[in-house]
């Protein structure tokens, strides 16, 4: 596992507030503490449909994650540590099926057999304002840490957040580094780069490499159906982000509403890429009792596809299991069901079905590209007895096109969480 300077002083600092809390009033850091094991069995299976290249990726993996969270001092100015431990063991993998991203790959294109890593984040309050640096998981308009195979991304820096102003969330952040979801070693963050994205870069792909990302922002609750946000964002010579976003729920009759999502963001290159791109989402969802209907509505506009950081979760309404639908000049619709069975008495079981498709993307020198992706989940969760918060997920999609190859895919994730404090 690689370790930086800064990674080191975190890890310091922490030690250190921990070798000083019997000096502290403790109580509260003692009180609040919180800690939990999650062990994660996952099997993935991507099923290209076409005879050319890798004919599928399939790997079997367990994972475990311990996350320890500490409470604050007492005191104007409390202090506090939070770790997060991680590790990835193969069951299965090989004979050319690696590459789900659930394991650490190794030289000859298979996978390796373990993976894991420990980050520490020293934090500090003051009133609603809480400061955090060292590993970090984040999720918010500017950036969404990815937490969708065995162990999720994190990303190495600070982050502060204040509440201290009614219905006001401020948020800023700097980070310089990113630990994927399928290694154990940081290293600079890139620009996302996806099939007919249109991005390009001054001195060709290996251009794309950044140690600095910064963001800042916030949601304001301007009543209590309606809250906007908006983020600045920036990946050093790679791309700037203004983003907005406004939220409402309109009540209907009991046990209904109808909930509004619009988002906006405008991204321009910052000096090594080309990006440009305006790009415009919405989500009307009804809601009655347990069942939901969603309607999606995403365009792109500008020269080249949506601007993120590569390995996240990009805030749009149209980003789902397989594709972002954010390519070129892409426009794309969605029809989404969903169904709570708590509302017949099954608490803890969900179902959600989705249907997108999306066209008008621009393919140099060929006919618009077109896609379409079809994805349903079924989950369930425990919710007492001996196997109280056992989980149970099945994640299948299907993705054709007329662009890139075609894909089946089948996820199964079994997790279960132990409290521990």
């Amino acid at each position: 596992m690689s370790r930086t300077p800064l990674a080191r002083a975190v890890a310091l600092a922490a030690l250190g507030t921990c070798l000083t809390l019997p000096t502290l009033a403790q109580a509260e850091f003692i009180k609040d503490s919180k800690a939990s094991i999650e062990a994660r069995n996952f099997y993935f299976n991507r099923d290209f449909r076409e005879g050319a290249g890798q004919a599928k990726q399939e790997e079997w993996a367990q994972g475990f994650l311990l996350r320890l969270e500490s409470g604050f001092t007492e005191g104007t100015v409390g202090f506090g540590v939070d770790a997060l431990g991680s590790l990835g063991l193969k069951l299965d993998s090989g004979d050319g099926t690696a590459g789900t991203g659930l394991l650490n790959p190794d030289r000859s294109g298979g996978s390796q057999d373990n993976y894991g890593d420990l980050g520490l984040t020293a934090k500090a309050k003051v009133a609603e304002s809480v400061l955090k640096v060292g590993t970090l998981q984040l999720k918010n308009q500017a950036i969404g840490s990815s937490d969708s195979r065995l162990l999720p991304q994190v990303f190495r820096g600070g982050n502060l957040v204040s509440k201290d102003i009614a219905g006001l969330t401020l948020d800023a952040g700097y980070l310089d580094e990113v630990n994927n979801r399928n290694s154990q070693d940081y290293e600079d963050m890139t620009l996302n780069t996806y099939a007919l994205s249109g991005i390009t870069f001054k001195g060709g792909n290996s251009a794309n490499l950044s140690n600095e990302f910064i963001f800042a922002g916030g949601s304001y609750k301007l009543t209590d159906s309606l809250t906007g946000g908006y983020y600045y964002s920036n990946l050093e010579d790679m791309y700037k982000q203004h983003s907005v976003n406004l939220v409402h729920v309109l009540p209907l009759a009991e046990n209904q509403s109808l909930k509004t999502d619009l988002r906006y963001a405008r991204s321009s290159d910052d000096g090594l890429s080309n990006v440009d791109n305006k790009a415009f989402g919405a989500m009307l969802t009804y809601a009655l009792s347990g069942h939901s209907l969603g309607l999606g509505y995403q365009k792109m506009s500008g020269d080249t596809g949506f601007a993120y950081v590569g390995g996240t979760d990009p805030f749009l309404v149209n980003y789902v299991q397989i594709g972002n639908f954010a390519a070129k000049d892409e426009t794309s619709w969605q029809a989404r069901y969903d169904f709570n069975f708590a509302a017949i008495g099954i608490p803890g079981l969900t179902f959600m079905t989705r249907y997108l498709s999306g066209d008008n993307i621009d393919r140099p020198g060929a006919t618009d590209g077109t896609e379409w992706e079809r994805n349903t989940d079924i989950a369930y969760v425990i919710q007492d007895g001996a196997l109280k918060n056992l989980g149970v997920k099945w994640r299948n999609a299907t993705m054709r096109n007329n662009f890139s190859r075609d894909i089946d895919e089948n996820r199964l994730i079994v997790s279960y969480t132990l409290p521990l404090l």
